[in-house]
């Protein structure tokens, strides 16, 4: 996957895009870990039972000049895609998805557009 200026999740309400004002040490101070290549990124873990281990892998990679970023929703191993959106059951899932995504736009990461 490539990054782009602007991501929309499948099924998710939301599209976000990488706001002009982001900046290194922004990302540094939102727990971004910077990658032997330059990238920036954000592991997490989104689970319905805190500290339970069992949920979905979030991981947000900005490229190093911040033009562009993917996300990444992953069963726990990492290697297959999921959509948390497309069942009501995953409601807890994607409550925690939003608010995490709302930290990051209020922290001038993302700007975030209703679909």
């Amino acid at each position: 996957m490539a990054f782009e200026k602007s991501v929309a999740l499948k099924d998710c309400l939301y599209s976000y895009e990488v706001n002009p004002n982001v900046k290194k040490f922004t990302l540094k101070d939102n727990t971004f870990a910077e990658t032997k290549v330059g990238n920036f990124e954000l592991t997490r873990l989104l689970e319905e039972i805190p500290n339970s281990g069992q949920g979905f892998l979030l991981k947000i990679i900005f490229n190093k000049d911040l033009s562009g970023f993917k996300i990444n929703i992953t069963d726990k191993s990492g290697l297959r895609l999921v959509n948390i959106f497309k069942s009501e059951d995953q409601k807890i899932i994607q409550q925690k998805f939003y608010f995490l995504m709302d930290s990051l736009v209020e922290r001038e990461i993302f700007i975030k557009t209703e679909q």
